[in-house]
């Protein structure tokens, strides 16, 4: 939309107020504010969510890769042989044993639940999860048969443990005496600790190499599963047809999205969900801009019909009030992403100062499965909000703009 001089000139004069259009200007600045945190509100919003996502996929297939090749009654006997056709399957990148049971974990009279997990130790050593997120000690001292662990750092917590501490593990399924099944129990020293930044498993996890895991479990040259990575999560169900084939009758085969669908279509629903309802928050503002044009329009008419009779075309009038409403929206709109952008660098310290003066905790771990408020913004998302603003405020001005076209010059200057 190209607008001549004088069309640019009579715009900007209508962007400022004039005498005794005081209220207008308030309207129209109530109307980019409204816009302003609408666009804002968008952005966090989606870019926390996103955010959130990105964080738990993150977390959760790090420690239990896209698929797992899991056997029944979680024993896989033949897993060597499980192993090596995972390995062999077109677009498996790589093909771990694991073993994982809850169990008992004990120190000095505490007695919390935990997790298990026997991983190979240069699994232990190079996993991109547990690497970097060590709090103390060193993940390197785990090696087989030598009764050494690594702890998430709410168990340690919970129990009171530190680094060179014995946690005992305590497994319900021991050997048959005369007298009955006792308990079968071992006592391991506390190499590292660590903290993975997702709530459920900082507070259960024990990571041990395989060898003392089928010790303590009593399981032999037996794993539990499988740990499968593939090149493109997104497609893992497809690449892993030929195994999930192949295992029938032996094992089967989940992926990440069967082991937590009900997390994933809670987090989409949601996002969905709030997208919508702040959209809310953009058609608000856009009904503010039309309100301020309208008055805008009914306070210029004896102006707008003296431009009609010097000559000024009803298109020109169209233009000239649609470049003062999309302006409203365009400002508001920068000044929106601006506004988030901000708060989303500074999101964790927001978080922390309205803790502060609430005395609330408002991102409890235990609840948000994560220990810190995440973001991801996402590019194409940000453009459709900015467009979506834009062209709400576009649909704004065409009542306005037509109805200053429409003016009859004869009617309003029949009695000047």
């Amino acid at each position: 939309m190209i607008l001549s001089r004088y069309e640019r000139m009579i715009a900007k004069r209508y962007l400022l107020p004039g005498k005794g259009e005081g209220f207008i200007f308030l309207v129209a600045g109530i109307s980019l504010a409204a816009v302003m945190l609408g666009v804002a509100a968008l952005i966090i919003v989606m870019s926390v969510m996103n955010g959130f996502r990105a964080e738990l996929f993150d977390k959760i297939v790090g420690l239990n890769g896209h698929a797992v090749v899991q056997g029944y009654g979680g024993r896989l006997p033949d897993w060597r042989d499980v192993l090596k056709e995972a390995k062999a399957t077109p677009g498996v990148t790589s093909a771990t044993p694991l073993i994982e049971q809850p169990l008992l974990g004990l120190y000095q009279g505490r007695v919390e639940g935990v997790l298990v997990r026997g991983m190979t130790v240069p699994d232990i050593r190079s996993n991109t999860t547990l690497k970097g997120k060590v709090v103390a000690g060193d993940l390197n001292a785990l090696t087989a048969n030598r009764e050494k662990v690594g702890i998430g750092v709410r168990l340690a917590e919970n129990l009171g443990i530190q680094v060179g501490d014995h946690i005992s593990i305590m497994n319900p399924a021991g050997r048959a005496t005369p007298f009955g099944t006792m308990p079968r129990q071992i006592s391991y020293q506390v190499a590292a600790i660590f903290e993975v930044g997702v709530y459920d498993y900082d507070k259960a996890f024990v990571v041990m190499p395989i060898e003392d895991a089928q010790t303590l479990l009593l399981l032999g040259d037996v794993v539990s599963m499988i740990e499968v990575e593939t090149v493109n999560a997104d497609k893992v169900g497809s690449i892993l047809e030929p195994l999930a084939a192949k295992v029938a009758g032996r094992a089967v085969v989940q992926d990440w999205r069967q082991m937590n669908a009900s997390l994933f279509e809670a987090l989409a629903v949601e996002r969905v969900a709030m997208f919508v309802v702040l959209s809310i928050i953009v058609l608000v503002a856009v009904f503010n801009i039309l309100s301020s044009l309208i008055m805008l329009v009914r306070a210029k008419t004896r102006d707008i019909a003296i431009l009609r009779t010097m000559g000024a075309s009803r298109s020109g009038l169209v233009k000239i009030f649609m470049t003062v409403g999309v302006t409203i929206g365009t400002l508001g709109m920068v000044a929106g992403m601006a506004l988030g952008f901000t708060f989303l660098f500074f999101r964790q310290s927001v978080v922390n100062v309205i803790q502060f003066v609430t005395g609330q905790n408002l991102w409890d771990p235990s609840i948000r499965f994560l220990t810190e408020l995440p973001s991801k913004p996402d590019p194409v998302e940000i453009v459709i909000i900015c467009l979506m603003a834009l062209v709400f405020s576009f649909l704004a001005t065409l009542y306005p703009a037509f109805k200053a076209a429409n003016t009859d010059p004869v009617q309003v200057l029949r009695y000047e």
